[in-house]
Formats: C-alpha cells, sequence, structure tokens
C-alpha cells in the first residue's frame, strides 16, 4: 500500500461497508502477501488466465511489438511480476523506457531491480501509485516518439462498466493522439470453466480473497474473526462477470477503530467483480474513448484475447 494512503484505506472501507451491498474495494488486495499469492494462483491448473494470456503473447510478441513500433515508452498499469511483459520487451525495437506501475511498492522495486539486470540497454523507472486515480509520469532520459500502455490480465474485468469507459477515458488522456494500448481481456464462455477458475480446489484463491479481511485487522485495527469467513465466488451469467464474495458464517459484530459493523450469518460482502467480454463488445466501448481496434489476438480455445487499440480521437 502506499506510504501516503492510510486515511484513504479507511476512507474506502467505511465507505464500502455503508452501502446496501457492503463492499471492499478489491485494490485492496494488494500487499507484498497477496503478489505472492497471486504469482501462485496464476500457476493453478485451474486457472486458465494467466497461462493463456502467456501462450498467446509467447506466440504472437513480435507481431504486438511490430505494432507499437520504435521509440516507445512502454507504460504498463499493474505490472506485478511483468512476467508477460518480458517477451514483449524482449521483441521491442528501439525501445526507450519501461515504466512498471504498481500499487505494492517492495514487490515493484523487487521486480524492477531484476529487470534493470535483464536489460541494461533499456532505462527502467518504476511508479508506485493506483492506475485508477491520478499519477505522475516519469521523464525518461531519451524523449521517446510515442507512448504505449500495457495492461495485461484481464484487470479492466474488475471494473464496472462506468468505471471500465472512465479508465479508458483516462488512458487516452495520457497516450495523447496515436498513443496505443494493448490490453488483456478475458473472453465469455461456458460459465464451469470461469467458476473452476475463481474457486480453485487448493484453496489459494480462497486466501487471497480473505486477505483484504487481515489488511483491515493489521492496518486499520479491526478485529474482523478470519475464520468466522468463507470466499464465495460465481458466475453472473446475465451480467457476464464472476461476483466475489466474502460470507459471515454467524451473526458478528465488527469494529475498525471507532466504526461499528454489525454482520448477519449468510450476509456478503462484495470484494470484487470480473468481467467477461466479447472482442467486438469491448472495441465498441473503446470506441467511445476515440480508440480504434488495430489488431486482435487470441488462443485457440477463444478464452482470452489480447488487443491492441490507437487512440485517434
Amino acid at each position: 500500500m502506499l506510504v501516503d494512503e492510510p486515511v484513504q484505506f479507511l476512507d474506502d472501507v467505511i465507505n464500502g461497508l455503508n452501502q446496501e451491498q457492503k463492499r471492499l474495494p478489491c485494490k485492496y488486495f494488494y500487499d507484498a502477501r497477496v503478489s505472492r499469492l497471486f504469482d501462485e494462483i496464476c500457476g493453478l491448473p485451474e486457472y486458465y488466465l494467466t497461462r493463456t494470456e502467456q501462450r498467446i503473447m509467447d506466440r504472437h510478441a513480435e507481431e504486438m511489438a511490430a505494432q507499437l513500433d520504435a521509440g516507445v515508452m512502454l507504460i504498463e498499469f499493474g505490472s506485478g511480476s511483468s512476467s508477460k511483459t518480458r517477451v514483449l520487451l524482449d521483441h521491442l525495437h528501439d525501445a526507450v523506457a519501461y515504466v512498471p506501475l504498481d500499487i505494492s511498492e517492495s514487490h515493484l522495486l523487487k521486480t524492477s531491480a531484476d529487470l534493470r539486470l535483464e536489460y541494461p540497454y533499456l532505462e527502467i523507472l518504476p511508479v508506485v501509485a493506483d492506475f485508477t486515480t491520478r499519477f505522475e509520469l516519469p521523464v525518461s532520459q531519451i524523449p521517446p516518439s510515442h507512448a504505449a500502455i500495457y495492461f495485461p490480465g484481464s484487470t479492466v474485468g474488475n471494473l464496472e462498466p462506468d468505471a471500465a469507459r472512465d479508465m479508458l477515458g483516462t488512458i487516452a488522456n495520457i497516450l495523447g493522439h496515436d498513443g496505443g494500448l494493448l490490453i488483456g481481456i478475458d473472453l465469455q464462455k461456458s460459465p464451469e470453466v470461469i467458476e473452476a477458475a475463481y474457486n480453485d480446489r487448493q484453496g489459494i484463491t480462497s486466501q487471497f480473497n480473505l486477505n483484504v479481511l487481515h489488511r483491515v485487522n493489521q492496518e486499520l485495527h479491526g478485529d474482523f474473526d478470519i475464520d468466522q469467513f468463507r470466499h464465495v465466488a460465481y458466475y453472473n451469467s446475465n451480467q457476464h462477470r464472476v461476483e466475489i464474495y466474502v460470507e459471515s458464517l454467524k451473526y458478528q459484530q465488527i469494529n475498525i477503530g471507532d466504526f461499528e459493523l454489525g454482520l448477519g450469518s449468510g450476509e456478503r460482502i462484495l470484494t470484487e467483480y470480473s468481467h467477461k467480454y466479447t472482442i467486438d463488445g469491448f472495441a465498441a466501448m473503446a470506441a467511445e474513448a476515440g480508440f480504434s481496434l488495430h489488431r486482435a489476438w487470441t488462443d485457440e480455445d477463444e478464452y482470452f484475447a489480447v488487443l491492441h487499440l490507437v487512440h485517434e480521437p
């Protein structure tokens, strides 16, 4: 978590828990522990998303790099361990700088140090920030000819439709004319395949989800009894999204500092959505922010897609 945001964390938690459908913002999942858990999730047999996206990147990175063109400053939202990005960096021609952006400072700085050793010719400029809020881009030593944003992992699916549109508008403002967006989206498919990805047999996703309660306890002086909650995830086919909750197993009285909260047995706190798209549907939404779809790459099962969009207002 950013060192200057504990007050914002508390405000967001209290505001979320005061809503009719109680919720905790999914951006607060992420700390060093949960970043490691997510790396474990990415290796699970049920979790097709990262494996499939990586396969698309391995097969088509050279074509993607050619689309992004030379002289680019590549900015990555939610960089994590930058595993997929390495494939892209290997194929970029004369890139000026790579700007990994992530909310988990320790994870980001370690990854950036590793990248500097792997790519000594490329300026690595990490930014600790929440990409859903305003942040300042660093200035590279060599001025780029243009900027491109890489937004992998279908993270955009965590945003509700209006927020996703706002995010695309923010990206358009950062990029300016002719800037590129390379973005991963999870595609609509069998609900059984989708639900299995969020309910793995080892329970790693459950630990990941419940970690937000640990963070509230540790950082905001909460007293959630973690053992009295369970992880719930299912696919809402009407809204084309996975809905993820923590569910109270009994009536509980929770305290977070001076804030008090009563939870009934079976009552759920929403922690995350994961929207699933069609390529045409996402392209139409991006067009509202001035983007046009230039290329789309997918896997043989059409589980996942990586899109290259260009801002052409």
